[in-house]
């Protein structure tokens, strides 16, 4: 198929007159002066050429007259931004080949996974391990400080708040309370015989003057005297006699600690010459319960407290004891000495352990009684 353009108008010579005659070929003439060529016309586009019609068939219809498609828009150039550390401007999306000072990084969804993404960290066994390790000895520390918490008592303020409340209990804290009717001892008795004791007489509160014996009654004046209080105890058999005595001071928490220091280091708690004296009742079976009578003792200076808490036991027939034993020699073990296999340095022994929890009990309700 062939393509024919179509040439461009251009407007034909003026025509002659007729009756102007028609120049005489007298030489060369000169040019007519030519008007100014008009625009030149944009170019139609081009057209197959008709072919002819066949034998008999309709005559093809004009083509349409088409114009040329206008290109499209370039898309607009995206914006720029200023470098500050450079004076150029840097293209958010540079073309191949294009150097850049830095590559700029855009904000939102469309950043970089591979560099903004937290990556998850491989777990370690030593790691674990490790963790592990401090979990524990964490937990023991936090364990340890607690336990020491409650061992000492708490802080200096409540041990000083339960120190004086301490003094306070010979006239706040019911008798029953101090001595109990009944005490049990469980597993009290030679080789962990079960124990029980009944009440059978308290004395009234009194000084130290008369319930003491005078050289124990010098080395505690340094603690100071306010009340002596005493009961006095029987067993199921009615064969031994055991007072208990609380002795409340006027002393301070530093006095009481030396003396309490001081008994134990000089073994003063051991000493015959230093034994307390029983409660002897009359018209109880403790009313021949003297002096002379006393088979074994225990005594404990507390420096939690402002007391001196001990009991000193016999046997209730009457019986005089030429060789008193104290408890802890009595519930050694070996001990043959008539006090030591009667069980009455256990019965003195478990009497002041009994009566000490009683009374840190009454001034510090969070302690366990025995």
């Amino acid at each position: 198929m062939s393509t024919q353009a179509r040439r461009p108008d251009v407007p034909p010579p003026p025509a002659r007159r007729p009756e102007e005659p028609a120049p005489a070929d007298t030489g060369p003439t000169p040019p007519r002066p030519t008007t100014p060529p008009r625009p030149a016309a944009p170019p139609r586009p081009v057209t197959p050429a008709a072919q002819p019609p066949a034998d008999g068939a309709a005559p093809p219809k004009s083509p349409r007259r088409t114009f040329p498609a206008f290109p499209a828009p370039r898309p607009a150039e995206p914006p720029r931004l200023r470098d500050r550390r450079h004076t150029g401007a840097v293209d958010l999306n540079p073309r191949p080949g294009a150097g850049a000072p830095f590559a700029a990084t855009p904000r939102g969804p469309a950043r970089d996974e591979a560099t903004t993404r937290l990556r998850p960290v491989p777990r370690s066994p030593r790691r674990t391990a490790a963790a592990a390790v401090c979990l524990v000895l964490g937990l023991g520390l936090v364990a340890g400080g607690a336990a020491g918490t409650w061992l000492t008592g708490g802080d200096s303020a409540g041990a000083a708040d339960r120190f004086t409340a301490g003094a306070a209990l010979w006239h706040d804290a019911p008798v029953d309370r101090l001595f109990p009717p009944t005490v049990q001892g469980k597993k009290a008795g030679p080789g962990g015989a079960d124990r029980t004791w009944t009440r059978i007489a308290v004395a009234p509160d009194s000084g130290c003057a008369k319930g003491l014996d005078p050289l124990l009654a010098t080395v505690l004046e340094p603690a100071g005297c306010a009340r002596l209080l005493r009961a006095t105890y029987t067993d199921a058999t009615r064969s031994e006699l055991v007072t208990v005595g609380l002795l409340f001071t006027r002393a301070g928490e530093q006095t009481m600690t030396d003396l309490r220091t001081r008994f134990r280091t000089e073994n003063l708690d051991q000493r015959r010459d230093l034994m307390p004296r029983p409660y002897a009742a009359k018209g109880t079976p403790a009313e021949g319960f003297g002096d002379d009578q006393r088979a074994s003792w225990s005594l404990t200076v507390l420096d939690d407290l402002p007391a001196v808490v001990y009991a000193v036991s016999g046997f209730a027939d009457g019986r005089e004891i030429t060789e008193p034993q104290p408890a802890a020699s009595a519930t050694a073990d070996g001990a043959t000495t008539a006090p030591a296999q009667a069980g009455l340095g256990h019965t003195a022994l478990a009497h002041t352990e009994r009566a000490t929890a009683r009374l840190r009990s009454l001034a510090r309700p969070d302690t366990e009684e025995r």
